[in-house]
């Protein structure tokens, strides 16, 4: 599908959910391998996390993660602006999980990009604004990973970005947890189930 998305003349957007630590980034990564980056590209939910400043202010910090911890607006606007606009280049903010922010203007969706697939937790979550984003793909893929290798892989990935052993342990099974239970609720609005 992609291989004749990409030679078309409109804009295909294929969105990829799933649970965290669930191989979202590791199957976009894997479709767009081997072409023409001015023609394929990932856009990641993300960048849309708000700051750690605004998630403290708003007493939020302990569910970073969660579907009101995004700007859920400025992600469906930009990708109404990816939908509709296909002169002008489209710059988006990408997340940084060095410093756990996101950095404005890090990627491009160029006038030439036919494809763009968009990986995140909660397109296929119904409330709070996200119900916009589903309309906008045009299909959805889910990525599913067991459970046991998902949570551990988790764990790792929070180690890896600063969190001692039993901290990233609490977080995979605390706040990570609940939200996955979110994002499995919207399993049977996707098009395909991927097994990564």
């Amino acid at each position: 599908m992609i291989a004749a998305a990409s030679s078309g003349s409109t804009r295909t957007i294929i969105g990829i959910v799933g649970k965290p630590g669930g191989g979202k980034s590791t199957l976009s990564k894997f479709l767009v391998k081997g072409f023409d980056p001015l023609l394929v590209s990932v856009l990641p939910m993300d960048g849309f996390h708000l700051s750690n400043k605004v998630l403290k202010s708003l007493g939020r910090s302990e569910r970073k993660g969660a579907p009101d911890t995004f700007d859920v607006k400025g992600f469906t606007n930009l990708l109404e602006r990816i939908a509709h606009d296909h002169s002008n280049s489209i710059y988006y903010p990408i997340f940084d999980r060095s410093i756990e922010e996101s950095i404005a203007a890090q990627g491009v969706v160029l006038p030439s990009t036919r494809v763009v697939i968009v990986e995140g937790n909660y397109l296929m979550h119904d409330q709070g604004g996200w119900e916009e984003v589903s309309p906008l793909l045009s299909q959805c893929w889910y990525a599913f990973l067991d459970e046991d290798v998902r949570i551990s892989r988790l764990i790792s990935r929070h180690i890896a970005f600063g969190k001692d052993p039993e901290s990233a342990k609490e977080w995979a099974k605390g706040t990570d947890q609940r939200n996955a239970e979110l994002i499995e609720a919207g399993v049977a609005r996707c098009d395909f189930l991927v097994r990564t």
